[in-house]
């Protein structure tokens, strides 16, 4: 007999209305061509075209005019190919060529789901039994194209949920910075990526232990200027992709959670940022930092990364390197397991592994520690989301897909000191795609990418068939009971 699960009223759904303004650009020879004829305005109509563009979009977009004026920073090579001179143009001329080279994009016109959640690093003016969550969510527009979005939300001491409104603009990050990359382990994941041995020899021989991102980009421009072979130029561009994989992103300080996007920048994750699994870490030290396993895609390869952040100002983006990181579902522990990091894993796509690593970013070994048993889970298994601690073991909430690539929720609990050994499973799903849920971009699917505990209660946010997002709660003690006896 399955578990009563409490859905609750709340449903956060997918709004056409926010849109970022993004970089727009229709190739070298099109460009040039455009510009030469908005080079041929004179000021007046310059301006007439420009003021009222300016009058519509800032009442849609927080700084219009900074993103127009960076927009045609970037086609300053084209400008001179025009015959123009960036540096003799007055801001109106800039803008108009910034807006010429710039279009919206509506993050989530198509879906907003599979959701993760954790306590809000902020707590202040909270009634006693409240908490507040930051929820993470994949947001998925035109195209396809996924990314990172967030709400804040307040959960009370009767479990019921309130979603704070999202503000009126929505912002990609304000700076965006490469990091420093160590060469052993840029040139593990290159192998990974299936970049040529012969190109990263290349490239790479004339580097320190230890380099930047513009140090990378000069040599393969290098290599790239000494050929005209297209699968040559294909695994320069390759290299150059993964090296934008290192980055680090601020958001301004005047941003409300629910005006950031972590929208896809380096061409490996082109077609999209997946299923981010944020966690709350804590640290041999007691500090507390929010780690997400992502999945970048390209349309062709998949790279996990990870996400890290303090404050959700600040985030930093690397690989994840080794056998281990392979495939999607990747999933931190909130804490070292005998002194060292722990992971779950899905590298064959439909088992669950176990893995441990000195290094939060390589991940070698994994160990199968779940199959499918039961008959709504035989085509494959994952988690939901990282493990939580409990006082009777690691709680997973999985997730199992059966007949009719039905996708389905549960749980499992796993040995606090040993993960590898599975206490219990539940014999039947947690939640099964209702009615109301089952109808969507991908039918018949609940998904979520992490749960909390409040106030006795487990909750899980959960998408819809990869439309929108939902919430769902069952009470901790009879859950654990459940599974501590068997499931």
């Amino acid at each position: 007999m399955r578990l009563t699960v409490d859905r609750k009223p709340v449903k956060v759904l997918p709004d056409t209305r926010r849109v970022i303004a993004r970089f727009f650009f229709n190739g070298e020879e099109r460009a040039v061509e455009m510009l030469k004829k908005i080079l041929t305005l004179d000021k007046e109509e310059v301006f007439n075209i420009i003021s009222p563009l300016l009058q519509d979009f800032s009442k849609r977009h927080r700084s219009i005019t900074k993103k127009l004026m960076r927009h045609c920073e970037r086609v300053r090579r084209y400008i001179e190919m025009a015959g123009g001179n960036i540096d003799e143009m007055d801001d109106w001329c800039k803008l108009l060529i910034g807006s010429y080279f710039t279009h919206e994009y509506s993050i989530e016109s198509a879906a907003f789901f599979n959701p993760s959640i954790v306590p809000d690093p902020d707590q202040a003016n909270l009634e006693e039994g409240q908490l507040r969550v930051i929820i993470s969510f994949r947001a998925v527009g035109e195209g396809h194209v996924s990314s990172v979005v967030f709400r804040r939300a307040i959960l009370d001491r009767d479990g019921s949920i309130t979603v704070i409104p999202a503000g009126n603009y929505i912002d990609e990050a304000d700076k965006i910075h490469n990091l420093i990359y160590h060469k052993r382990q840029f040139l593990k994941k290159a192998d990974e990526a299936d970049i040529n041995e012969h190109f990263l020899q290349v490239v790479t021989e004339k580097l320190e232990d230890r380099f930047d991102y513009n140090q990378l980009k000069g040599l393969v421009y290098e290599a790239w200027d000494k050929t005209t072979n297209p699968k040559d130029i294909a695994q320069y561009k390759m290299i150059l992709a993964l090296s934008d994989s290192y980055r680090r992103i601020t958001f301004s300080k005047d941003t409300d959670i629910s005006d950031r996007v972590i929208f896809p920048i380096s061409d490996f994750e082109s077609k999209g940022i997946e299923d981010a699994r944020f966690v709350k870490f804590t640290d041999d030290n007691g500090r507390i930092i929010y780690y997400a396993t992502y999945t970048a895609y390209d349309g062709v390869h998949i790279m996990p990364k990870l996400l890290k952040t303090t404050d959700f100002y600040e985030f930093k983006t690397s690989p994840l390197h080794g056998n281990g990181a392979r495939n999607k579902n990747l999933a931190l522990f909130p804490r070292k397991i005998n002194g060292k990091y722990a992971m779950l894993a899905r590298i064959d796509g439909w088992n669950n592994y176990l893995m441990y690593s000195d290094n939060i970013n390589e991940w070698e070994d994994p160990v199968k520690i779940q199959g499918p048993e039961y008959s709504w889970e035989f085509v494959q298994i994952g988690n939901c989301g990282s493990p939580i601690e409990t006082e009777c073991g690691w709680l997973v909430i999985t997730h199992a897909v059966g007949p009719m690539r039905r996708y389905t929720i549960s749980a499992s609990l796993l040995d606090l000191e040993d993960p590898s050994k599975e206490i219990g499973r539940l014999k039947d799903p947690l939640i099964m795609p209702n009615t109301d849920e089952r109808e969507g971009y991908v039918p018949n699917v609940v998904y979520s990418c992490g749960s909390i505990i409040h106030n006795d209660e487990l909750i899980i946010p959960y998408g819809h068939s990869d439309h929108s997002s939902g919430f769902a709660s069952v009470n901790l003690k009879t859950l654990l009971d459940r599974l501590k006896s068997g499931g």
